[in-house]
């Protein structure tokens, strides 16, 4: 969590902790089981900054995996043990988990045991947020990380104070005392988190304020998806919706109909049609590392005005980026920001870690990028922003678990066979496997057959390490190489360290 004051926040006066219900907890010992994953570090930074006794395992830690982010959590005086039930020693401890942690972790087994409260991330999660005065969620497939940041960026210019809850870290919030600033600790009443739909927590959220950015394919059906983002609208006051999404747009006016929603404002965005917030199509101008265009308040139009215009240039390239802008902007107006004022605060938005994260240049001109897409919606953004400029590409998937390999492996082929040309490459190692009972019988070789089969040019290499072999030998000056996947923090170490290797 950012320390410290001004733009940076601080971790005092957590207002949303006092007024839970769970003030009394911060006296209680904490136990975070996994607590480096992205969602469960900038949680418990949140309760350490409540004044709370947090301590917690994490299984990369006793894999020896991102030293540096546990040396960092021990620093702020975190107690770490192994991933063993050591650190387990009494019933009093609040035990935290994610969905994804089974019940046979030792951890599980001795809270169990001892008959030790246990929260799921989500739930945790979810009691803060709804105890703020005012919420803001951020639900879809992509782009949540991403809108979430440039939400919290515009409240923290507008001098909101805002409480930020991330997945990844926030480049404007990070500094040497906060290398992973995945969350911001404010006292200004207003909370922005993003919401996760895959294991159906976002049911938990009453946010006064939902943002929908999208609806594809990913860890559930359409179906299920369906009713998990209209019933997430219909708890809001005001809601936000991609109006160039068709499935948001469909949830959005199935929502409308429904006689328990309680929405009172709604607002649209898209770069497309007529919604209530838009751009200038004659002012876009994307490049390689930044787009820009004038942004249209249609809301503000009038029988003697056409409404507000502000010019806005994005430091993160993509028309999915600035697609996410309008998101961020519509969100802030929502809560009262004025449109300029959230406008020229994206100006300075520096971006997050692992999101078309530009690592760097070799000398012989060969480009690597550092991206956390991992599902078709993702990829496709990513990809189709790389193939707006001349070069090759070389992509590098590490698919993150066998479980969602199974689930999209067929529609991930259709995106690296439809967006890369002849001359590029898609290079898959296995699976990101840290343990646990995963049917592991089919991984990235059908998928690399998948792309092939639909047109494309792809190979599967079973060791990271030789990925890293094969590209190093492939890669000639004027390429990008891009390191995709995700729930794995050491790609940006692989990342980093197969720029060194070029250069």
């Amino acid at each position: 969590a950012a320390a410290g004051g001004g733009e940076h926040g601080g971790v005092v006066g957590i207002w949303c902790l006092a007024t839970s219900g769970m003030a009394e907890r911060t006296s209680h010992p904490w136990f975070f089981c996994g607590i480096g994953g992205s969602g469960m570090l900038p949680l418990a930074l949140i309760l350490k900054g409540a004044g709370a006794a947090v301590a917690g395992s994490d299984r990369s830690r006793d894999q020896g995996r991102t030293p540096e982010k546990f040396a960092w959590l021990e620093s702020l005086g975190f107690e770490l043990h192994p991933q063993d039930g050591s650190g387990i020693t009494s019933a009093d401890q609040v035990v935290v988990a994610s969905a994804a942690v089974e019940d046979t972790v030792p951890e599980m087994v001795r809270a169990k045991d001892l008959g030790c409260p246990r929260l799921s991330r989500a739930e945790l999660l979810a009691r803060l947020f709804n105890a703020a005065p005012v919420s803001i969620a951020v639900g879809g497939t992509s782009g949540k990380s991403t809108v979430t940041g440039m939400i919290g960026w515009i409240m923290t210019k507008a001098g909101r104070d805002p409480t930020i809850m991330n997945g990844a870290v926030m480049k404007n919030f990070a500094s040497p005392d906060a290398p992973f600033a995945s969350a911001r600790v404010g006292g200004g009443g207003l909370f922005v988190s993003e919401v996760d739909e895959s294991d159906g927590s976002i049911a938990l959220y009453r946010p006064t304020v939902a943002v929908l950015n999208n609806v594809s394919l990913d860890h559930k059906s359409i179906e299920e998806l369906r009713e998990l983002f209209g019933d997430f609208l219909a708890r809001a006051e005001k809601i936000v919706v991609n109006a160039d999404d068709s499935e948001s747009y469909y949830i959005w006016m199935e929502t409308a109909d429904n006689p328990a929603s309680r929405i009172a404002e709604e607002r649209s965005f898209g770069l497309g049609g007529s919604p209530d917030l838009t751009i200038d199509e004659a002012t876009l101008v994307e490049g390689p590392t930044s787009i820009s265009a004038v942004v249209l308040d249609c809301s503000s139009a009038s029988l003697t005005s056409a409404g507000e215009r502000a010019a806005l240039t994005l430091k993160t390239p993509g028309l999915h980026n600035l697609s996410n802008a309008l998101a961020a902007i519509s969100a802030a107006m929502a809560v009262g920001v004025p449109f300029n004022d959230a406008v020229s605060a994206l100006a300075s938005f520096e971006g997050l870690a692992r999101r078309f994260d530009i690592v760097g240049t070799s000398p012989s001109g060969i480009t690597v990028i550092d991206d956390f897409g991992h599902n078709p919606d993702k990829v496709a953004a990513t990809l189709s922003t790389l193939k707006a400029h001349p070069g090759r590409v070389i992509a590098f998937f590490q698919p993150h678990g066998y479980g969602p390999l199974r689930q999209m492996g067929h529609e991930l082929a259709e995106v690296f066979a439809r967006i890369l040309g002849p001359d590029d490459l898609t290079v898959l190692c296995d699976p990101v496997y840290f343990g646990g009972t995963v049917d592991r019988s089919e991984g990235s070789e059908r998928i690399a057959r998948l792309i092939e089969a639909a047109g494309g040019k792809a190979e599967h290499v079973p060791s990271r390490d030789d990925c890293a072999d094969r590209i190093a030998a492939l890669a000639r000056p004027g390429d990008r190489v891009v390191i995709m996947g995700a729930r794995d923090d050491t790609l940006t170490l692989f990342a980093r360290d197969l720029l060194a290797r070029l250069a």
